[in-house]
């Protein structure tokens, strides 16, 4: 394992309005274990961000807002989202090449959107390493490559100068333009007023690129608009008109002129190519009006040349950088990009600790610290908070940071009500401090196990501590009078859902004093989907027909499977008597006694 120390900006984190999790607040210390998955780019490689600009992805920061993706109707459609956690790590690094000429340096295991769905860097058609991949048959989704932003040159200036000018931006509704506008001539000692604004006004001799670029922004800052869109520059000056068209023509830009035949004499100039000309202009002249640069809810869709050309491995490990956000994608250099995540589900799911996924663990290192700096905020309102959700609290790397500690003891000193789920055995470590906590606020235990079978778990889940220890870490909670709840999770079809694996398993929870089970299917998400058939059909390749039939291509198993076997672990429990906490004056009892249910656990 490799660790990277970081000193983390903030540490209760919120759960982005559309997960399915049935809490609001979560604190991961650690980001990605021995079963989270990383996908990195070049540091380089410049993001959209939510002002329409870009900037290099080494650079953003927690809550920076960028553009993401969601898929509405039939189309996925641009929005904005947030940067929820930023990183780097060293990786073997690949170059993508796209027919426009689009370079991207990634991993190995980067995904990209393409037109066949999300497909990673590189993989195989057969074997342990198969797995949807980039081939030259595959196009990328987006706009294709960014433009570069201009320089901030004497002749940019010049030119953003007279396009507010000439285009009388001094009356213009947007601040930004006019504040840019007094921002330059500030630097040039002259007040912003009508006079002297009015006198950079005069038409240059001999237009460099960077003037153009400068007059373009400022005559879009004072005349442009884009919407429905359709971007367009408007004047009724004869000879502006000119210079726009020929400014946009020097920079490569195809546009229609359009008379309105107007008393007034407006013409527009209208840009041509949709929204990756759109983007390109943007980019190319950088206006100062973010308002007009929005492209939420336009469909990610264009006729940029994004066919792959080649995908060469550097030959070198480079550092490459990766960001999670709300909407789980960004944009990166025009295409759609993964972002690294571990998986927003709870930690059952992910069945291999040792060959699919990453073994670089950020820590961070101030977590208890920090913690105790966002619960005395005045603007924290003490609500329940999730651990165990996303990443395991109790990986291995809790055994030499243990953060777990400074963390239990920040909420116990505040009182604040939290939960945690683990296939940690590691938490009994801290089972005095939890009991602190229990007597101060409202503290849920609940502990992932979806089988008893010894062979089987050394097959699926040889990184996590075997069901037996599990077991005997909820027989220490039940002692100690937690109310300790079992996920019974994942049940595997036609491996651990017959009556006999059921009872067993049910049987040995009942034995070890949980106070209730809640029965969770498998469901196979992106990634866990590509292990988990590679094992079976390495390991139980007659069962590959049933999995066809019962997920085909959904991630989730039909409902009334579930119910069915919902209901086998349900006799089970009453079978075994598993009654609850109220024999043992449990501290809380986060759930009633012998409830079964076939959706989420409420973790409180």
């Amino acid at each position: 394992m490799t660790f990277y120390e970081i000193r983390a900006k903030s540490i209760i984190n919120r759960v982005p309005s559309q997960s399915r999790m049935p809490f609001d607040w979560t604190i991961n210390p650690y980001r990605g274990c021995t079963h989270a998955c990383t996908y990195c780019l070049s540091g380089d490689t410049p993001i959209l961000m939510a002002n329409g600009r870009t900037r290099p992805l080494a650079e953003l920061t927690v809550d920076d807002e960028i553009y993401g993706t969601v898929l509405a109707g039939k189309y996925r459609r641009f929005v904005v989202t947030r940067v929820l956690a930023h990183w780097s790590t060293v990786k073997p690094a690949h170059r993508v090449t796209l027919a426009d000429g689009t370079t991207l340096v990634a991993s190995g295991d980067h995904r990209f959107l393409t037109d066949r769905g999300w497909k990673h860097v590189i993989g195989s058609m057969t074997g342990h390493g198969q797995r949807p991949h980039l081939t030259t048959g595959n196009k990328l989704m987006g706009t294709g490559q960014f433009a570069r932003q201009p320089l901030d040159s004497t002749g940019y200036r010049t030119g953003y100068l007279c396009g507010m000018a000439r285009g009388d931006g001094r009356r213009a509704l947007d601040a930004e333009g006019v504040d840019r506008a007094g921002r330059y001539l500030a630097e040039l000692g002259i007040a912003l007023d009508d006079d002297t604004l009015g006198g950079r006004a005069r038409w240059p001799r001999r237009a460099s690129g960077d003037w153009r670029k400068g007059f373009l922004a400022g005559m879009f800052d004072a005349k442009g608009s884009c919407s429905y869109g359709i971007l367009r520059i408007g004047s009724t000056d004869a000879e502006m008109t000119g210079w726009i068209a020929t400014s946009l023509g020097g920079l490569g830009f195809e546009f229609v002129v359009e008379d309105h035949h107007r008393p007034s004499g407006l013409t527009t100039v209208r840009l041509l190519g949709g929204l990756a000309e759109r983007l390109r202009f943007f980019h190319t002249v950088d206006p100062a009006v973010t308002r007009k640069r929005a492209i939420d809810g336009t469909a990610v869709k264009s006729k940029a040349r994004l066919g792959v050309v080649s995908v060469e491995p550097l030959g070198v490990e480079l550092p490459l950088f990766d960001i999670t956000t709300e909407t789980g994608d960004f944009i990166a250099n025009g295409v759609v990009s993964h972002n690294c995540f571990a998986r927003n589900t709870h930690t059952y799911l992910d069945l291999d600790s040792g060959r699919d996924f990453d073994t670089r663990v950020v820590v961070k290192v101030n977590a208890g610290h920090l913690l105790r700096k966002e619960l005395a905020a005045p603007r924290w309102q003490g609500n329940s908070i999730a651990m165990g959700t996303n990443v395991d609290c109790y990986q291995r790397a809790e055994g030499r940071y243990r953060l777990m500690r400074d963390i239990i003891s920040a909420l116990r000193d505040f009182a604040n009500p939290f939960s945690i789920l683990t296939k940690g055995t590691l938490i009994t470590r801290d089972l005095d401090l939890l009991t602190q906590a229990a007597t101060a606020a409202q503290v849920g235990i609940s502990l992932s196990i979806g089988f008893v079978d010894e062979e089987l778990w050394r097959s699926v889940e040889p990184g996590t501590p075997s069901p037996r220890r599990r077991l005997d870490a909820v027989r220490q909670f039940a002692d100690a009078g937690f109310a300790v709840n079992v996920l019974m999770a994942p049940i595997l079809p036609g491996l651990t859902d017959t009556d006999e694996s059921i009872d067993a398993t049910v049987r040995a929870i009942a034995a070890a004093g949980a106070a209730g089970v809640v029965p969770i299917s498998l469901h196979l998400r992106r990634g866990a989907r590509e292990w988990y058939k590679t094992w079976l059909r390495r390991e139980h390749p007659e069962l590959l027909p049933l999995y066809r039939e019962l997920y085909g291509p959904r991630a989730y198993l039909a409902s009334a499977y579930q119910r069915e076997v919902s209901a086998r672990v349900g006799l089970a429990a009453r079978r075994h008597g598993l009654r609850g906490s109220s024999a043992r004056e449990a501290r809380q009892a986060p759930e009633p006694p012998a409830r079964v249910a076939d959706e989420q656990l409420t973790l409180l």
